[in-house]
This record gives structure tokens, C-alpha cells and sequence, in this order.
């Protein structure tokens, strides 16, 4: 018996996010949810990395909301790092016009998790990656 696995996968919404990443981002949502009603840490490593050339803005992504799928979780650096919750439904639109684009750094590669790059990023007063 054959199963089909692209039929449970989502299609990113996003194009600076590929669909496997989305897949992710969603996966870690989902156990992100897990671990909240357990009242346990939860701390993936990012799975991607999103910038606007040209500026000092970037976010790493650790997940999606489920329920919410515009929503991610990571922390940002739009001059002063922070972790969060983001729309990413709104930083595509503003970054919709010829000038001001976003893409994803695709040399990134996560060594390490999402709460040791903020430490990092607090103490050097950007994300270091």
C-alpha cells in the first residue's frame, strides 16, 4: 500500500519560504502547543532565515501557529533583537514593492537553538548568525 505524503504537506503562502520550511514551521508549532499545555520549554533551532537586503532587518523563524498560519514565532532584529510573534502575512505586503524585498538567506544553516541565538543576539545587540 502506497501513501501519498505531499497530500498532508502545506503549500507555503509565502515566497521566501519554501514548502518543506513551511512544513516545519507548522510541525514545530504544533509541538510548541504540545509543550505549553505541559507547561514545558520549548526551544527548536530556527529553520529559516528571513532578511530585507540592504537594511539591518532579519528574523529567524523557529514556528507557525497552526491554527494561525500567518503568525510565526522567532526572534527579529528591526534594530533591536527581540523574540516574538509576527505577521508574516503584513512584513510580505510591506516588502511587496520593487525597493524593499524580502528573501531568505539560503546559507543559513541553525547550529544551535532559537534561545541561544537571542542570548547571543542581546549581547552583541544584533542577531549574530
Amino acid at each position: 500500500m502506497s501513501t501519498n505524503r505531499t497530500a498532508s504537506r502545506a503549500s507555503s503562502p509565502f515566497p521566501s519560504i519554501t514548502d518543506e520550511q513551511f512544513d516545519l514551521l507548522l510541525a514545530n508549532g504544533r509541538l510548541a502547543r504540545e509543550h505549553q499545555l505541559r507547561d514545558e520549554l520549548f526551544d527548536p533551532q530556527p529553520v529559516v532565515k528571513l532578511l530585507v537586503p540592504g537594511s539591518g532587518a532579519c528574523w529567524l523563524l523557529t514556528e507557525v501557529d497552526p491554527e494561525a498560519r500567518t503568525i510565526a514565532f522567532g526572534l527579529a532584529d528591526l534594530g533591536c533583537p527581540e523574540l516574538g510573534y509576527i505577521d508574516l502575512a503584513e512584513i510580505h505586503e510591506a516588502c511587496a514593492v520593487p525597493w524593499l524585498s524580502i528573501a531568505q538567506d539560503t546559507s543559513f544553516r541553525a547550529t544551535k537553538s532559537l534561545g541561544a541565538y537571542a542570548r547571543d543576539a542581546r549581547r552583541a545587540g544584533r542577531i549574530v548568525t
